[in-house]
């Protein structure tokens, strides 16, 4: 005799009834679920034949399909039944069964599910599909959104800087013919109200420069002209552009480029980043500071070149190491003592590195200084 166990607590609550019986029809077991599609108690299905529990259609069709399913393949799915409820009532489910052997003797396990819960489950599934193919669909929409913002916000940023550079190198034109004394002689007091003009102008371009190098990038309409050069070539070209700030702010400054550190990238590029990178380590760094560029292959890579340039300035807070990389962004808010500047170069260098399949990244200690370092792929 099968020694049956009690019924688990998970099955008889689940939402679907369970009943298993003997190859002869004698019920095992039945759980809670079951006993209520029927309305019984579940002991009274105990020792009962499972046909019991069948309209005379469906006893016809356990018979001749249900049955002979288990005994041929093992399982039966997805089987329509018509069960007789103690008050006559008839209840539609759909059953799915497993025959196994267990303690010598084979039992047949069975589900049912009411087949109003079945549609009910369908129903949700149904919902839920269309939930999220809707919010998929919204999703989509938001992303294009955005990409149409951006891509008008890169095309306004690029008009404008066009229309502002036009008159903007005409008014440097003309002040370079007032200074040569085109229109006449030049009093001193008159030179040096054009120079500040000049450098005025200069200054306003360089930032309209950097607008429109940032438009650039997020449009996609840089292009790189990728070849190998020695990095200590790049320095000596970039030095005469830096050199008035050296003087003029009494730093030390101090180069270590081997001359065999080669790179692959584009050498403007390059040069745009260092100038960038220089020109902040020196604006940041007090007089008598020390500002130093050097290059190498990266320890354990020699697949990559790693260029460095470091300083003696204040430093910048671990909270805004990341943030300094972001548009219109600098160290110091405060109007009253931020430098001139729109804030881009940063963003614009990390961009043109990672164009290039490298980086550019920061560690900074306060009171100390700040490190930048350049990584990009090495020559052969």
């Amino acid at each position: 005799m099968l020694d049956v166990a009690a019924i688990d607590p998970v099955l008889d609550e689940a939402p679907c009834g369970f009943v298993s019986f003997t190859d002869d029809g004698t019920v095992l077991m039945a759980n809670r679920t079951l006993a209520t599609m029927l309305g019984v108690a579940p002991d009274a299905l105990v020792g009962r034949h499972v046909e019991s529990m069948l309209t005379v259609g469906s006893r016809i069709f356990y018979q001749t399909h249900l049955f002979p399913l288990l005994r041929l393949h093992g399982h039966a799915d997805e089987i329509f039944l018509l069960l007789r409820g103690a008050s006559g009532e008839d209840v539609a489910a759909l059953a799915n069964a497993v025959r196994r052997e267990r303690d010598g003797v084979w039992i047949n396990e069975c589900i049912l599910l009411r087949l109003e819960e079945r549609r009910k489950f369908e129903d949700a599934l149904l919902a839920a599909k269309k939930e999220a193919e809707a919010a998929r669909v919204e999703m989509e929409r938001q992303r294009q959104i955005a990409e149409e913002a951006n891509q008008a916000k890169s095309a306004f940023l690029a008009t404008m800087s066009h229309e502002l550079r036009t008159p903007l190198n005409a008014i440097g034109g003309y002040v370079q013919l007032l200074e040569m004394g085109i229109h006449g002689p030049v009093t001193s007091a008159q030179a040096s109200a054009l120079a500040r003009v000049s450098q005025s102008q200069r200054h306003l371009l360089r930032l309209i420069n950097e607008i429109l190098n940032l438009a650039r990038i997020e449009s996609g309409r840089v292009d790189y002209t990728l070849r190998e050069f020695p990095v200590a070539d790049v320095a000596e070209s970039v030095l005469p552009m830096i050199e008035p700030q050296i003087v003029s702010r009494s730093l030390q400054f101090v180069t270590a480029i081997p001359r065999d550190v080669v790179a692959y990238a584009d050498r403007e590029k390059v040069e745009q980043i260092l100038i960038n990178l220089l020109s902040n380590a020196m604006k940041f760094t007090a007089p008598g500071g020390r500002v130093e560029l050097r290059a190498r292959f990266s320890p354990g890579d020699s697949r990559c070149v790693e260029i460095t340039v470091s300083d003696t300035g204040a430093g910048i807070p671990p909270d805004r190491l990341e943030q300094i990389f972001e548009p219109f962004v600098q160290v110091d808010s405060n109007l009253a003592t931020r430098k001139a500047g729109t804030g881009l170069g940063l963003t614009i260098s990390r961009d043109l590195a990672r164009g290039m399949g490298g980086d550019l990244t920061a560690r900074s200690t306060l009171g100390e200084g700040s490190v930048f370092t350049l990584t990009m792929p090495a020559g052969a």
